[in-house]
């Protein structure tokens, strides 16, 4: 039965909140941001192979990284790289690969998991993942992970659910990144959970709902169907991604369709979207500071988090509550609370130094 099963990695994202260490030219996903040994995109790879085969693995990426691809994951062929020609959101490159899956075996299962992603309990993660699996091949459904919440955070998409007995709920709506009192609300509920963002489906599911749900794109990609798998895909892809709907699949899909579900998990799940949420995941000294890839000495400082590149020596005084961040030949300090603003910090970078700084 494992045969059937397959993984689609977005690795295609820039992570800008994660700047000056993620830039265009070498996204967060291709960085070891908790000092393990392995980077975002390896983590993620490695431990999907605990249930899919190998081979069945495919990333999906922009062409721009394909030589970072193959560098951090040595084993792929190149038929497991679908290279964006353009950016177009998660919808197309979903599409693309369930063509693809579809075309080589039609009785495939897929999940679709983003890249940059920290999973701290990952024989629970294989287990959920798992469950979907088997939910999926045996039902028409579009099943989403819902992290349970811990705080009411106003981050992340929330799902809501039908509160039955089974383990598997029908989804009742989405709701997009919320106000606070919103989300305390969710939370006091008891019926809502985390968007994390990651999809289970049978390929003749989603197929059948990007029919249904978003047919100009589904002709587009399926015009070409007799060239996936072959050399000729290539060059199809490249004469033809950049006309899709920039479209997210929650958006497109997922929204709209009646037969989405949602599989109620907890495996320690952090989706690593800002430095605070790294802060969270790194160990702290008494003060309350974190550290990653330096030596540093703190006076008078605390709740910091201090990212440099490997060995650097730093001495901090009198400060607290602080993003202290060295990559290369860019510094960032900047206040946790407005970390929100990074991303307005990089088009300034970009407008004064250059665009080779972000």
């Amino acid at each position: 039965m494992k045969t059937n099963y397959y993984a689609v990695i977005m690795a295609g994202g820039v992570g800008s909140r994660f700047w000056p260490v993620s830039t265009k030219q070498f996204p967060k996903q291709f960085h070891d941001m908790l000092g393990t040994g392995e980077t975002l995109i390896q983590k993620t790879y490695n431990r999907l192979t605990h249930l899919i085969p190998s081979k069945n693995i495919l990333i999906a990426t922009n062409e721009d990284y394909k030589d970072i691809v193959i560098n951090q994951l040595p084993k792929l062929s190149s038929t497991q790289l679908l290279l964006e020609p353009a950016m177009r959101n998660t919808a197309p490159c979903i599409l693309y690969s369930a063509l693809k899956i579809y075309k080589e075996n039609p009785d495939g299962v897929m999940i679709v998991a983003p890249s940059d992603h920290w999973i701290e309990n990952e024989q629970e993660f294989i287990h959920n993942v798992e469950t979907a699996f088997h939910f999926c091949a045996q039902n028409d459904a579009l099943l989403t992970l819902g992290i349970k919440p811990s705080s009411p955070n106003t981050g992340y998409g929330y799902i809501q659910f039908n509160n039955t007995c089974s383990a598997i709920k029908n989804v009742k709506n989405f709701t997009e990144k919320p106000n606070l009192e919103t989300a305390k609300h969710f939370i006091k509920s008891g019926d809502y959970l985390w968007n994390a963002g990651i999809f289970v489906w049978s390929v003749k599911s989603i197929l059948n709902a990007f029919q249904e749900f978003l047919p100009t794109m589904f002709n587009l990609f399926n015009n070409g169907i007799s060239l996936l798998n072959t050399p000729s895909e290539t060059a199809f892809i490249e004469n033809n991604y950049a006309k899709s709907e920039n479209i997210s699949i929650d958006f497109g899909i997922m929204e709209k369709a009646s037969n989405v579900y949602v599989l109620p998990v907890d495996f320690g799940w952090n989706d690593l979207g800002t430095w605070g949420s790294l802060y969270h995941k790194l160990e702290k000294d008494s003060n309350k500071n974190a550290v990653s890839g330096a030596h540093v000495i703190f006076r008078d400082a605390s709740n910091n988090i201090v990212k440099t590149q490997h060995g650097k020596r730093i001495v901090i005084q009198g400060l607290n509550d602080y993003i202290v961040v060295e990559n290369n030949d860019v510094i960032l300090i900047c206040p946790k609370d407005k970390e929100q603003e990074i991303k307005e910090i990089t088009s300034q970078v970009k407008s004064e130094f250059g665009e080779n700084f972000v």
